[in-house]
């Protein structure tokens, strides 16, 4: 019998999810918070959403949560899903259903009636956890096991779970580095070793989301070492990997209080070269700004092979900011074991970056025509004013500044 958890799920009671599941359930249709809600409840993390799985065909949610005056999005129609929107929560409603044909990528379903049979589409045993409104936990497949061993496995047959869409064996990392303990599942990892030529299968879009979440979980380095040894990274990400770089990184991250963050991350686990940012950033579609953040980060991490003397590190933090000279410095420290770099990342704590100290307007104050000489004099002035020590008393600036248009040609 499914047990009652009410203290397990405080917001079950509470508008606008308690509403939406009084509106689904009645007239011979039933409604339940499935998924991560669930889990994560259970396993005490925080719930920052529901989804809710129904019998009820995708016309009658919609036909009720319009007679509600509630907005309707349908989000997923083909696959049964829409977006119920009340005073401004979205809450995702999906139909049961069960798979008919799968390529590895995408399912063919057809829409069901059976609680069960929808829990057993589902990827692992915690995922398949279902929640009805008075409370009553539904537990198939031996979910409520293996969250009190924080164990990440796959529902049933391993090996068909990962046929049926090859972004679980990412979704099984990710999910067992957040959530798990020890190393990863056995039976899973192996179905997930024998499997892991369908990588190659998937789209880089669908790597990189999955990829980029995994390199910010909790145990992040520790499941990266245990699939770099079966050979998952050269495959995720063409090259080698940098797992104690990465360990390393995460270490600096926690004692100086860093936020973790995938492209800083990614770069530390995957840097070599500039090249390896250029190959990195087609490879899983960056977007142009993760792309070119990487590549900064590449070109320092190139030329700072030891830990840069105060000034270089303050040439380094004026021309970057302050957040790329973290990222920068946070990760060639990792590359380098840290050596020295105490000074470095510390830097920003206790000197303000200066604003650049010359324009165009002081030049042309100076008689100096519009043309390409103007940039030619604006970036030797502001190279000498770094070297001789970021100076803030103007008639020194001034000075400079004269200096390089008599220089420049």
């Amino acid at each position: 019998m499914p047990d009652r958890m009410d203290e397990r799920f405080p917001w079950l009671d509470k508008p606008p999810l308690s509403t939406l599941l009084a509106a689904l359930n009645h007239d011979g249709e039933e409604a339940r918070v499935v998924g991560g809600a669930v889990r994560n409840a259970l396993l005490g993390e925080p719930v920052a959403d529901w989804d809710i799985a129904t019998t009820a065909l995708p016309v009658e949610t919609q036909a009720r949560a319009r007679a509600q005056g509630w907005k309707v999005v349908p989000t997923g129609i083909e696959h049964g899903t829409v977006t119920v929107v009340i005073d401004g929560h979205p809450l995702e409603v999906t139909t049961l259903r069960e798979d008919i044909e799968t390529d590895g990528r995408r399912a063919v379903v057809h829409f069901g009636r059976d609680f069960r049979a929808d829990a057993f589409r589902r990827d692992f045993t915690i995922n398949a956890l279902s929640l009805s409104p008075d409370g009553r936990l539904h537990d198939y497949a031996s979910g409520l096991a293996d969250i009190a061993e924080r164990r990440v496995r796959f529902l049933g047959d391993a090996d068909r779970r990962i046929a049926e869409d090859y972004l679980r064996i990412l979704r099984l990392f990710r999910f067992h580095a957040r959530f798990g303990k020890g190393q990863l599942d056995k039976a899973s990892f192996e179905a997930a070793i024998r499997g892991r030529g369908g990588l190659r299968r998937l789209s880089a879009e669908r790597i990189r989301a999955e990829l980029l979440k995994l390199l910010t979980a909790p145990r992040a380095a520790e499941v990266l070492a245990e699939i770099d040894a079966a050979g998952f990274l050269g495959i995720l990400l063409g090259g080698i990997a940098r797992v104690e770089a990465f360990q390393r990184l995460t270490d600096l991250e926690t004692r100086s209080g860093a936020e973790p963050d995938a492209i800083r991350r990614l770069a530390a686990l995957g840097l070599f070269t500039r090249h390896d940012a250029e190959r990195l950033a087609g490879r899983l579609r960056l977007s142009n700004a993760e792309a070119k953040r990487l590549t900064t980060i590449a070109l320092v991490l190139e030329r700072v092979r030891h830990a840069p003397p105060l000034p270089k590190a303050r040439e380094w933090l004026y021309r970057l900011g302050s957040e790329l000279y973290r990222d920068a410095m946070l990760v060639t420290a990792a590359h380098h074991a840290e050596a020295d770099f105490a000074e470095a990342l510390a830097l920003p704590e206790h000197w303000s970056v200066p604003a650049p100290p010359f324009s165009g307007r002081d030049l042309a104050q100076l008689g100096i025509k519009p043309g390409p000489r103007i940039g030619r004099i604006l970036a030797r002035a502001e190279q000498a004013w770094i070297d001789g020590g970021f100076s803030r008393d103007s008639s020194q600036r001034q000075a400079i500044l004269e200096e390089a248009v008599r220089t420049t040609a």
